[in-house]
């Protein structure tokens, strides 16, 4: 469905109206939704998916999937948490999980930013380069 810029930035402002210093807030949000669809402006509909778009979006860049080929020890995990908190910025959510597959290393991702160091990737560039 094509959104109207009409639409566009009213999802823009209502995404703008969830943040709180800069990260969004969960009860704002939550509270916005419910409020335009009682209020149903016009258009609501099409502004509402623009700003489900763009909290999707954040909620992925403030989401940090760590996957490696064996749990690591509490202070791996601590390091990757500052490691990431000084690049990312405060407000992260961390997923680990294991995924035997990647044979050793780590793969992490947050929102589109992908850092695979595994044993697997290596391998498939590896064969890819013969």
């Amino acid at each position: 469905m094509k959104i109207g810029k009409q639409a566009r930035r009213d999802g823009k402002d209502l995404y703008r109206a969830c943040l709180r210093d800069g990260i969004l807030d969960e009860a704002r949000v939550r509270q916005t939704v419910d409020q335009v669809i009682q209020a149903k402006p016009r258009n609501h509909l099409a502004a509402l998916q623009h700003f489900l778009s763009l909290v999707k979006i954040d909620v992925g860049r403030r989401t940090a999937r760590v996957e490696s080929a064996v749990d690591p020890s509490p202070e791996v995990k601590a390091s990757i948490r500052e490691t990431l908190g000084r690049r990312y910025g405060q407000g992260l959510e961390f997923q680990f999980s294991v995924q035997p597959a990647h044979i050793g290393g780590l793969r992490v991702q947050v929102g589109s930013d992908v850092y695979d160091g595994t044993v697997r990737a290596r391998l498939a560039a590896l064969e890819k380069s013969f």
